[in-house]
Order: C-alpha cells, then sequence, then structure tokens
C-alpha cells in the first residue's frame, strides 16, 4: 500500500477542520452539522433524514418547501433531524440502528446494503426516476488558471501533478471517482485495440493514483483540503464544483472526453418509517423530491436534473462528453462491487501495488 508522509496525514487532518468551518451552516429546519443529527423542533410530525454529504445544501432549501406543502395539505406542522456523512458512512449507520425514515444515498449500492438489512422494500426504486432523484458527472476541478494544464484524466498522471479524491470505502462519491477513471481506462483501450483490456485499465488507474496526495473520508472532506491549498486538481461530482463556483470560489471545470454519469437514489427507511408510524410523509417527501420545484433547487446545486422539464429548461448549462457512459458499461454496480472492490478487487490491487 502507498504509504504517505506525515505532512500529508496533518494535511488531511486540517482538511477536516476546515470541513466543519465550510459546512457549518443554518438548516431550513433546525440546526445540524455534517455527521450529526440535532434535534428538532416543537412540530407535529417529525421525520428524520439520513443523507450523504454532497445532498446538504441543496437539502437545506428542499425540506422547508417540502414542509410548507405538507403543512398546506395535511395541516400538519412537519419538522425535521437530519445527518449528513460521507455515503458509506451512513448507509453503514442506518444499518447499524440509526433510525432515518429517509435517505438519500450516493449511489444504487449503498440503497442495496439497506434492502439486504430489511430496511428498505426490494420495490424502492418505483420511486423517483427509478429510485434516482439527481444525475451528474465526474467532473475535473482545478485552481483558477488551471496552471497544470489538465485537460483530460490522463494529465493526471503527470509528473509532479498532485491530485486529491476520497477513499472508497467511506465515500459514494469516490466511487464513482474511481469508477470514472477506470471505464475511462477501458474506453482509451477499446479505441486503441478495439476491445476492453482491463489490465490496461487498471493500469491507467495505478498512474493517476500514483498522484494521489490523499484519501479523505468524504467528498466534501477532499474539497475543503483542495481549497485549503491540498493538491493541484481535485476529481469529484460536477455539481460540487459548479455549488462552490456560485458561492464564489475560484475552479476551471473540466469534463473528461471519458466520463461516467452519475445517479444518485433516495428510498423511504421503511422498517423505520412504519415503526415512527412517517411512511405517508416519508413516501411523499420521496416523491417531492422530484417535482420540478425540487428539481430546481437541485440544479441550482449544480446537480442534473432527472426530472425531464427541469432539465430541459437547463440542458444548456450540462455538456455531455463524447465518452460518456454510465455504470451498465462496466458491467453494472453487482459487477463493479465483485470486480473493483471486493477484498480481491482491482481498486485493492492499486492500493497494496500488486
Amino acid at each position: 500500500m502507498r504509504l504517505f508522509r506525515r505532512s500529508r496525514q496533518l494535511h488531511g487532518w486540517l482538511a477536516v477542520l476546515m470541513l466543519a468551518v465550510l459546512t457549518l451552516t443554518a438548516a431550513g429546519c433546525g440546526n445540524e452539522q455534517e455527521g450529526s443529527t440535532a434535534a428538532a423542533q416543537q412540530g407535529d410530525l417529525t421525520l428524520v433524514v439520513g443523507a450523504y454529504s454532497v445532498a446538504k445544501d441543496a437539502m437545506g432549501e428542499i425540506l422547508p418547501l417540502f414542509a410548507e406543502e405538507w403543512q398546506a395539505k395535511t395541516g400538519q406542522k412537519i419538522v425535521f433531524q437530519e445527518s449528513y456523512e460521507a455515503s458509506g458512512t451512513q448507509a453503514r449507520a442506518i444499518a447499524g440502528g440509526f433510525e432515518a425514515d429517509v435517505t438519500l444515498l450516493a449511489m444504487e449500492g449503498d440503497v442495496e446494503k439497506l434492502v439486504k438489512a430489511g430496511l428498505v422494500e426490494k420495490s424502492w426504486k418505483g420511486r423517483g426516476e427509478a429510485g434516482m432523484v439527481t444525475r451528474s458527472v465526474v467532473a475535473l476541478g482545478t485552481r483558477e488558471g488551471n496552471p497544470k494544464g489538465i485537460h483530460d484524466f490522463a494529465d493526471l498522471a503527470k509528473p509532479g501533478v498532485k491530485v486529491l479524491y476520497p477513499n472508497p470505502k467511506t465515500s459514494g462519491g469516490a466511487q464513482w471517482d474511481i469508477n470514472a477513471i477506470y471505464g475511462a481506462g477501458l474506453k482509451l483501450s477499446e479505441e486503441q485495440k478495439g476491445a476492453k483490456d482491463p489490465a490496461a485499465a487498471k493500469a491507467f488507474l495505478e498512474s493517476i493514483h500514483a498522484n494521489v496526495e490523499s484519501l479523505d473520508k468524504s467528498g466534501r472532506a477532499s474539497m475543503a483540503a483542495f481549497e485549503y491549498g491540498v493538491g493541484d486538481v481535485i476529481v469529484t461530482y460536477e455539481n460540487e464544483l459548479l455549488a462552490r463556483i456560485a458561492q464564489g470560489v475560484k475552479y476551471e471545470v473540466i469534463i473528461p472526453q471519458n466520463t461516467i454519469l452519475i445517479e444518485n437514489p433516495a428510498a423511504v427507511v421503511d422498517k423505520y418509517a412504519d415503526e415512527h408510524g412517517t411512511r405517508e410523509a416519508s413516501e411523499a417527501l420521496v416523491d417531492y423530491l422530484t417535482t420540478p420545484e425540487a428539481q430546481e433547487v437541485f440544479a441550482k446545486f449544480g446537480f442534473r436534473p432527472v426530472n425531464e422539464q427541469v432539465y430541459a429548461e437547463h440542458e444548456s448549462q450540462y455538456p455531455v462528453p463524447a465518452g460518456l457512459f454510465d455504470i451498465n458499461y462496466l458491467g453494472g454496480w453487482n459487477e463493479v462491487r465483485t470486480t473493483l472492490y471486493s477484498k480481491r478487487g482491482i481498486w485493492y490491487q492499486v492500493l497494496a501495488g500488486i
């Protein structure tokens, strides 16, 4: 396994500190901090929302809108307890007893963990767009002016280029990042050899990982580290970069020619919603996430809407690269979990240098 110098560990600790500053905001329906659940205000009904960290800012605006609509329809005042964490960490917390009524996670596989745990019904994809509520693509963010001349994934392997992406063990966003890089390697091998070459794709991933500065807990932690001054380029969601640019942070956004379409799910945590007597409201919230009102908020924060009407209104904002692929190009999530992230999978071979 590639070892990072003590100074890089210090960068990681500083990044966590900066993350607390970066993400401490006022929630629309009760105060909360990253990775914690705050006490709810007085209300007729309380919903517990456990989500991945990237969704936090958008949900801060969406939840009050839903609460207003719910009260107009039912007369009930609804308040929220909210927790935001790296997707894998959040899924494990819910599976381990954190009683969220609704969850928004980075990828389908994290919801499937809750299905296997008996918490979410197998029919969860019947809501949203096949269970999905937002889309994005894996993109590259550089410092203003793109001083290292980054134009595609291959440039991340150049000598002297310091790369950031989070740890796929804890972060769903990191798995999207790794999937994108590995898939781009497959695409290049297909262009050069006429067929997918997993060995060439692994070598491509290895060449980039050799330049990685640190593996942070979440995409938000990596972004905090980058904005603190660590690294030259960050591999992350397009929406994260667009949202930070809207807040005045100077990024250059590069969409690689070959990159992956990200799809993010939401689901009712059926077991807990039933125990809490919140099923009706929980289902209504998940349904609300794909309404034009909620999708406009997601678009404001850089996500690609799943609602066709809203997407059409914003389509010009979302470049579609020539080699865009989805998870099915890699064989689907079951294949990806086995090929890349199993104990002997490609990702762990890359980490171990074998």
